[in-house]
């Protein structure tokens, strides 16, 4: 049997080699890059108004304007990047993204070590490092990144908070730890609340399932207070600017005053299911005209419903852009659908649209066809989209073995909390959400890489107290 310090060199060479396969795959994506996205263009001009010319906004007629339509983590993060490397030096930005991204899979790894077991712990290095999803968003600049590593850092320092708590001390500095991380998230994307209300909620629960509510209150509660810290410039500032309270970003990417087609969203929301109508609606609208024969027929009730549908769709195309009038007419075509189908739109299309974000192979992550499934157009792709799919697949079901096996295990559950209720939140927030898109679930993948180490490394032996 080998000794600590065997076992310590073992795993040190075990988490250097999967390491370093993890950079040589994040290298592979970095010089053969997804689709650039408009969004990273408006990340860069906020970072560089914001550094060159003290405004946080956007340029308009020679002017810059100053908005509130994008939270200021990831600009902060590419202005300083910009500052030392220079302007567009996009390359300097994605290598420390790398670097984030690999440390966040040694936190991972380091928490399912610490709560599971050492062979779980190799198994959360490699499968954390050679995940091709979250390896792919290490390379674009968007907040997937940093909102992952978010993530990551909050699943390792709660588990400590709660270690400590179970033999009955603090970890103040995980728990400082915790709430940078939860202050982060926030910072970078509105869902990042979802992080904070899941860690918040586990430390009250484990409080309460050791008969320590109160105490437990108490630190949730000061995490809380610590990691909305971040937001009250940001907060101070909005309202000094534009005269609201807006502490995130507005769900709708408009600044105060601006008109939103309200209508037209909730008109999406009772049909839309999958990524396939979010590119030929959700991302044409504004800018594209828009077929109905792209629609599919769970868009209509009846013949009579269709040709409704055809003659908004007619009158949207003719200038597309949608005024109140017309958004006026989506509006009472959702209601009308919605009053004939209340479960269908309420329920069953929410719960599809999740599934979608969840299970459908994510042909984003290597510019692949969404329409995957047409293997006589594009075989090869059609191909290597079923292998993404079959990887995504395993890693969910491998986390649902993990789940289960840590409920079985009475000296265990605790751990467990924090990532189900995050997965949980965030399935419930994705359900809301017209337009579906795959990566959205990426910012829960710590929490199913963890979970799935479980079902590969699993060992009788209980480390903590439930």
């Amino acid at each position: 049997m080998p000794t600590l310090d065997g076992e310590q060199q073992r795993r040190g060479v075990l988490w250097g080699i999967a390491l370093t396969l993890g950079l040589l795959l994040r290298l592979w994506f970095l010089y053969h890059p997804m689709p650039l996205d408009d969004d990273t263009d408006v990340y860069a001009e906020l970072a560089t108004n914001l550094f060159h010319h003290g405004v946080y906004g956007l340029q308009a007629d020679g002017v810059v304007n100053p908005t509130l339509i994008r939270l200021p983590g990831y600009p902060l993060f590419l202005g300083l990047i910009f500052f030392l490397f220079g302007v567009g030096n996009f390359t300097a930005a994605i290598l420390a993204q790398i670097a984030i991204d690999l440390l966040g899979c040694w936190l991972i790894a380091d928490f399912v070590r610490e709560h599971v077991s050492e062979r779980a712990g190799t198994w959360a290095i490699f499968l954390a490092a050679l995940c091709p999803f979250t390896a792919a968003y290490s390379t674009i600049c968007l907040t997937e990144c940093l909102s992952v590593f978010a993530v990551s850092l909050a699943l390792w320092a709660t588990g400590r908070v709660l270690r400590a708590r179970g033999e009955g001390g603090r970890d103040w500095a995980a728990l400082v730890l915790a709430s940078a991380a939860m202050g982060l998230a926030m910072l970078l994307r509105p869902d990042g609340t979802l992080l904070s209300a899941a860690v918040v909620a586990a430390i009250a629960w484990v409080a309460w399932r050791q008969r320590r509510l109160r105490l437990g209150c108490k630190t949730a509660l000061l995490c809380a207070l610590l990691a909305v810290l971040p937001l009250a410039p940001w907060t101070v500032r909005n309202w000094r600017t534009f005269h609201v309270v807006q502490p995130l970003a507005p769900r709708r990417v408009n600044d105060p005053g601006e008109y939103v087609t309200y209508g037209f969203y909730r008109w999406m929301s009772t049909w839309a299911v999958d990524i396939v109508s979010t590119g030929n609606v959700f991302w044409k609208m504004g800018t594209q005209e828009i077929d109905v024969g792209d629609l599919p027929s769970r868009a209509f009730d009846s013949a009579g419903q269709r040709a409704e549908t055809a003659e908004l769709l007619a009158d949207y195309n003719e200038g597309k852009t949608i005024p109140p009038a017309l958004d006026a007419k989506f509006a009472a075509l959702a209601s009308e659908r919605v009053r004939a189908h209340p479960v269908l739109c309420l329920a069953w299309v929410p719960a599809l649209r999740v599934a979608d974000m969840w299970l459908r192979p994510r042909t984003e992550t290597l510019g692949l066809d969404a329409d995957w499934w047409r293997f006589d157009q594009h075989r090869v792709e059609s191909i290597e989209a079923v292998g993404l799919g079959l990887v995504n697949l395993a890693l969910l079901g491998a986390a649902l073995v993990g789940v289960a096996r840590t409920l079985r295990d009475r000296g265990r559950t605790r751990w467990v909390v924090l990532p189900v209720g995050y997965v949980v939140l965030r399935c419930a927030l994705l359900s809301t959400m017209e337009n579906s898109e795959p990566r959205y679930t990426l910012e829960a993948f710590p929490m199913v890489l963890a979970c799935a180490a479980c079902a590969f490394g699993w060992a009788r032996r209980g480390d903590i107290s439930s």
